[in-house]
């Protein structure tokens, strides 16, 4: 058979590019699994400019490294033996599950009876945090229990010791007595980037040892009743006894703590919400130091800045937390911090949403003097606050129908803003809206105390207040116990 020259040049050419390939795929892949990094291929490379081709990430030397310094943690009440014996309404499948007929013979230290109080049993994840046994959990995992077994890696068991539990940050540190035990390195969870690779360890529904990945969804996650814990949020599978156990970067480093997870199933769904390792280690620095945890208390009630709110005050850009409420004695009022300050930073540091400030304040020991950013007026100054011990929230009491006095009406306010006001000793009672104060959901009864930085006490103040503002008017009103700022745009 006869073979055309062009066509044998064209193959050789091309079983030498795709011998050129090959190594180059094995340099990745092999850098990858060697290192334990994604590695990007530069963009264009592909043949198109706007994207970027990307290789999966290799988990093994990380797991092979840092797995042992993960630890199994099995929790009773009132002395009870933990051999075999660990369940926990929370942390596995109920009796009840349709479900449970078939994975009960598979869990590990699932009972194969029922249990007649579920209260009693717990288990999750932790990890060492120096090689002389301290650990680092959940406090939900170990709450209320007095019975606490740690097991090791390698199999060995512990009896541990509670050290302290900080229920806020939802942290607790145990300890066993044991030298030279595998330990974890913390990384620095402020590089993390939306879109990274990162790992859990931990297990789940007993399963120990068991690694799951996913990306970083989010940074800085608030939660219901979680005010001082910037959440970060992964779709990492986090299931229950995964509680407890690290959240690693693909440097082997611990960026967070496996906490909890959103769900309407009991199982994971696709959200989780790890804690910051920094906020965690802090925790257990002053349980270690002093068994208790000590937050730095600023005294204010803020709120977000919305678009609407930023233009009313004269921001280029939303950001900041809007102080709504100033407590009475506390450190802000002390300082001379007003409701309308804008916050933008703390010590130097911007504050990208109001979520942001107390977190900042409560890593922060009582007695510390830090350096507000605000905006106050139209133009940026500094303020030096010293904290105090955060304590409960002080609730503005909301006005009764027996405050309110009648006022001269004025067509102004109900023709052109859509509000029919009375005067109480709170503030203006909004006792009918419609047009622009409706839009912007102001409600009957609603209370306005200020516009802006200014105390109106009457129509004509009111009045005055807001042809002052311009097209954006910064309405701060109580609405039952809270409150809050509303952005007004005028046409």
């Amino acid at each position: 058979m006869r073979i055309n020259r062009k066509y044998m040049l064209t193959a050789i050419l091309s079983a030498l590019l795709a011998a050129a390939g090959c190594d180059r795929l094995e340099h990745w892949f092999g850098k990858t699994a060697n290192q334990g990094f994604v590695k990007e291929i530069p963009a264009g490379t592909d043949g198109n400019s706007n994207q970027v081709a990307m290789l999966l990430p290799d988990f093994t030397r990380l797991v092979d490294q840092q797995g042992p310094a993960v630890v199994n943690i099995q929790a009773t009440r009132d002395n009870r033996s933990l051999d075999g014996d660990i369940e926990s309404s929370s942390d596995t499948l109920p009796d009840n599950d349709p479900f449970y007929e078939y994975f009960k013979h598979l869990l590990p230290n699932v009972p194969q009876t029922p249990q007649t109080n579920d209260d009693e049993y717990n288990f999750g994840s932790g990890f060492f945090i120096s090689k002389d046994g301290y650990i680092l959990t959940n406090t939900h995992v170990v709450n209320g229990m007095n019975n606490i077994k740690v097991l090791l890696n390698d199999k060995r068991e512990f009896q541990a010791k509670l050290i302290g539990a900080d229920p806020q940050s939802d942290v607790a540190l145990l300890k066993i007595n044991a030298d030279n035990l595998p330990v974890v390195q913390p990384g620095n969870p402020k590089e993390l980037k939306v879109g990274e690779w990162v790992a859990a360890i931990g297990a789940p529904f007993g399963f120990d040892n068991s690694v799951t990945a996913g990306i970083v969804s989010a940074k800085g996650r608030s939660l219901p009743e979680e005010n001082y814990t910037p959440f970060i949020q992964t779709d990492v599978a986090i299931n229950p006894g995964n509680s407890g156990g690290p959240l690693f970067n693909l440097k082997g480093q611990v960026v967070g703590i496996n906490s909890q997870i959103y769900s309407r199933s009991g199982g994971f769904m696709g959200i989780s919400f790890a804690i910051p390792i920094d906020v965690a280690m802090n925790v257990a620095e002053q349980l270690k130091t002093t068994g208790k945890v000590q937050r730095g208390r600023l005294g204010v009630v803020i709120q977000e800045v919305n678009y609407n709110l930023a233009k009313s005050f004269g921001l280029n850009k939303a950001n900041g937390a809007l102080i709504t409420q100033v407590v009475a004695g506390g450190p802000a009022a002390r300082s001379g911090l007003q409701p309308g300050d804008i916050v933008e930073s703390v010590n130097g540091e911007e504050l990208e949403t109001s979520s942001d400030l107390p977190v900042r304040v409560g890593l922060l020991p009582p007695g510390k003097q830090i350096i507000l950013g605000i905006w106050r007026k139209g133009r940026k100054q500094d303020i030096k606050v010293t904290l105090d011990n955060m304590s409960p929230a002080i609730s503005a009491p909301s006005s009764t129908a027996s405050d309110i006095m009648p006022t001269d009406g004025d067509n102004f306010l109900e023709q052109h803003l859509g509000l029919e006001l009375r005067a109480s000793s709170k503030g203006l009672v909004i006792v009918d809206v419609s047009k622009l104060a409706a839009q912007v959901d102001l409600r009957r009864g609603d209370v306005i105390i200020a516009v802006g930085p200014k105390l109106v006490h009457n129509e004509k103040d009111f009045e005055q207040a807001v042809q002052e503002s311009g097209k954006s008017v910064p309405l701060l009103i109580r609405r039952a116990n809270n409150t809050l700022y509303i952005a007004l745009i005028l046409p």
